[in-house]
């Protein structure tokens, strides 16, 4: 896409495709940011890629898709592609909502627990496909992070000096640790609550979309997402994990990179006015919970 489409194009391209929904209601979905979506009728979801890099995510991730669905017991979506042009792709939503630090605070222990021990079961699922399976499907390795120097100079600009000394300490501790004991794996790699289909109600989780960022990485790397959420969720998960798989994992090292995805985050989005304060936020939110732990 050129230009971002207005809500009555890709109205007009979904009901040229699929004229029975000529009469439904359509709302646009601006979070993403590859792709723009559009809901229509509170049950289908349609992607339109913003850009080629975008739609080559997408043919991707439908084919990745193909082989996680009937292996996983949590629901994901059953991606069809059309090919256009414009390419899009059709699927039902998962009924369900973000979930976020404010709501989890919120929600009962038990409630946490059975999220933290779905997510795990998830995470086990998904750790035993076959790298040779994945690959063919056309896995590859997830997006780096920018370099250590790079990620201090660019955070620095934006950071206050209580926090340039966070950031220098927490690269520093990064480039000292050693290679992951797990070694890498085929993984989600964005397990946060915008990525969730939570239902507040029944205190359940329906189901776990966007797997454009999916891929091999190092096996502990997995596990930091949910920190966008709570901490305590992450712990909670870890735990289920450990129970399931028999792998002891590294606490500190999850806190670590935690760290590092914020300082990585920030830096990638340092010159950008409209995402950086969010970025910086996120970098001094979870600094204040390391210096209280």
């Amino acid at each position: 896409m050129t230009e971002t489409p207005t809500l009555e194009s890709l109205r007009d391209i979904i009901t040229g495709r699929f004229p029975d929904l000529a009469k439904a209601r359509f709302s646009l979905l601006t979070t993403g940011w590859a792709s723009l979506a559009v809901e229509v009728d509170g049950r289908l979801i349609f992607k339109f890629p913003r850009n080629d890099e975008a739609a080559t995510s997408l043919r991707r991730e439908a084919d990745l898709l193909g082989v996680i669905r009937p292996v996983v017991t949590m629901p994901v979506p059953d991606l069809t592609l059309c090919a256009g042009p414009p390419l899009f792709s059709r699927h039902a939503k998962l009924a369900g909502d973000h979930l976020v630090s404010a709501q989890y605070d919120l929600l009962p222990i038990d409630t946490r627990q059975r999220l933290a021990t779905d997510m795990a079961r998830f995470y086990a699922e998904l750790h035993r496909l076959e790298p040779g399976d994945m690959e063919e499907a056309g896995a590859h390795a997830i997006k780096p992070w920018l370099q250590p120097d790079e990620i201090l100079r660019r955070c620095c600009q934006v950071l206050s000096a209580e926090l340039q000394r966070y950031a220098r300490r927490t690269v520093a501790a990064w480039q000292d640790l050693p290679a992951d004991p797990h070694g890498t794996t085929y993984g989600f790699f964005d397990g946060h609550g915008w990525n969730m289909a939570f239902d507040h109600q029944a205190g359940r989780l329906n189901g776990i979309y966007d797997f454009g960022d999916s891929g091999f990485g190092a096996l502990h790397q997995e596990f930091i997402y949910t920190n966008f959420i709570s901490r305590d969720l992450t712990a909670r998960i870890v735990d289920a994990y450990e129970a399931l798989t028999g792998r002891r994992l590294d606490r500190r090292r999850i806190a670590l990179l935690s760290g590092i995805l914020r300082l990585s985050e920030l830096a990638e989005l340092a010159d950008d006015p409209g995402h950086m304060p969010a970025m910086r936020e996120h970098v001094a939110t979870w600094a204040a919970g390391d210096a209280s732990r």
